[in-house]
């Protein structure tokens, strides 16, 4: 499975996913809180990595923040510029950004790496570090589950993460894990959620 295929599933499933989860009244309360708060822990210039249309863009933003979505669906990127035609937003892969190293104070993965397979999944971390700054800190949003077990997600398969594998994988990349949060599945959510705080190291 190829970023392109990724991109490819979405696109064709962009209306329907915007429906069901693309607004902020959509949004699980105990997430919002999570990124407000770690939004105004950080400072600088943030990354919406694996942006859909534009949702947490759209809480990112707030107090007047620089934000960068970066999303690989065409039909994505679309409704947030229009939804937000002040901000960036760019199609690329979250394993190759277009941007300079150190160059962001935050970023924001939530659910972006899932379909991401086992072997890929280590060097679109080291990615993910790259372009922070050392000061800078990444919220990672992912199915609790096996370790690399994959499944059938509605758009095309995904693999799940147990906190402390993901965890040993962030460490790997260069980050150290502050927060891990876990919870059952809940609203539209079919499987347990995990979200992890690292910081850059």
């Amino acid at each position: 499975m190829s970023v392109s295929d990724v991109g490819a599933a979405y696109d064709e499933r962009a209306a329907e996913y915007v429906e069901l989860f693309g607004s902020l009244d959509q949004l699980v309360e105990a997430d919002r809180a999570l990124v407000d708060r770690w939004r105004d822990s950080t400072s600088g210039r943030l990354l919406d990595a694996g942006c859909g249309p534009g949702q947490w863009t759209e809480i990112l933003r707030q107090g007047a923040r620089e934000v960068l979505g970066v999303d690989l669906s065409e039909q994505f990127l679309t409704v947030g510029r229009r939804r937000r035609p002040t901000v960036p937003f760019l199609r690329a892969s979250l394993a190759a950004l277009p941007l300079r190293s150190g160059t962001v104070g935050g970023v924001l993965a939530w659910y972006s790496v899932i379909h991401t397979s086992p072997d890929a999944l280590p060097s679109l971390l080291a990615e993910l570090r790259r372009v922070l700054r050392s000061d800078g800190s990444l919220v990672l949003g992912f199915v609790d589950g096996d370790s690399g077990q994959s499944f059938d997600h509605t758009v095309i398969t995904a693999y799940s993460w147990s906190v402390d594998a993901m965890s040993s994988l962030l460490d790997d990349a260069g980050f150290e894990v502050v927060e891990h949060h876990q919870r059952p599945p809940v609203g539209r959510r079919s499987r347990a959620h995990a979200a992890l705080v690292a910081r850059a190291r």
